[in-house]
């Protein structure tokens, strides 16, 4: 049985906006059990904002949460060192509409995590594990989720540029495997789409330090990719973020070919709508500690 974690203390983080090119300040909190993961705009009133599929309001290029009006965007890469780390309880504080982008990937994020420390709170964490497969496509897109023995994700992404093709990868998400194949890799971009989305007033913090970005023929970084195959590991890393919007770690193997945002919010969706698709239990199997990752990452 695994009981819910928190923070064991603050932690600050202060960083550009992917999207709104702003600058952001950003304070992680400890918060009592069965809270969850709530967003607080200092910014705007002290509006709460709760990690839920039911907050998502837009999946365009990002992750975007609202309530009362007030928005938090490019959620995702923190939601997904949140889950990757097994921490259920927090209050995340922000002075502006989205999370620092730091760079590009959820490893900075896991850095301050881990030295803060994590806390065990005095309850269980209650799991959603899936019993019928729940399947959800569009266009030459799909993605599902069937049941399986643990918490696995598949993904395939295709893209006809030189510098890759297909990437096709899957693992069992636990702390360790998170930390160290997940955590480190980077969101990606084509240089042929800055002009489009500035124009949309996105990507107005974007740069070379906080993300991969792809030319006609290569990556125009000039850096190493951290793995042969960073693209679709970071596309599994932003569907940890996004499918932790269920609430609940979920107990099944998800499928996703050619995937992304929109879809991941769809698939819990139609998952919470398929009552006997999932039943609730206690944690079925024990969860990798995050303690002692201090001195690996």
């Amino acid at each position: 049985m695994r009981l819910q974690n928190t923070l064991r203390k603050e932690v600050l983080i202060k960083g550009k906006g992917l999207h709104t090119g702003n600058d952001i300040k950003m304070r992680l909190r400890p918060a009592p059990r069965d809270t969850g993961v709530i967003f607080i705009r200092t910014d705007k009133g002290n509006i709460k904002i709760k990690a839920s599929v039911t907050s998502v309001v837009d999946t365009t290029f990002a992750t975007t949460l609202a309530s009362e009006g007030v928005k938090v965007g490019t959620v995702e890469h923190l939601l997904a060192a949140f889950a990757g780390l097994n921490i259920d309880n927090v209050y995340v504080e922000l002075d502006g509409p989205e999370v620092p982008i730091m760079d590009g990937s959820a490893m900075p994020f896991v850095n301050k995590l881990v030295e803060a420390g994590i806390a065990k709170q005095a309850r269980a964490v209650s799991f959603l594990r899936i019993l019928e497969p729940v399947v959800v496509i569009e266009g030459q897109s799909q993605i599902a989720v069937t049941p399986y023995e643990g918490t696995r994700i598949t993904y395939r992404l295709f893209y006809t540029h030189p510098a890759f093709g297909e990437q096709k990868l899957g693992l069992d998400i636990t702390t360790m495997k998170f930390v160290r194949e997940l955590a480190s890799a980077r969101t990606f971009g084509f240089l042929r789409d800055v002009e489009m989305l500035r124009a949309k007033g996105l990507a107005k913090g974007g740069s070379l330090e906080n993300a991969i970005v792809l030319g006609e023929k290569e990556v125009i970084n000039g850096n190493a990719l951290r793995f042969k195959d960073e693209f679709v590991r970071h596309k599994i890393l932003d569907a940890v973020g996004d499918i932790s919007l269920m609430g609940l770690p979920i107990y099944g193997h998800i499928i996703a070919n050619k995937s992304g945002h929109t879809l991941h919010v769809k698939l819990l969706k139609k998952i919470l709508s398929s009552r006997d698709s999932w039943e609730l239990v206690s944690e079925p199997v024990i969860a990798p500690s995050a303690s002692g990752l201090a001195a690996q990452v």
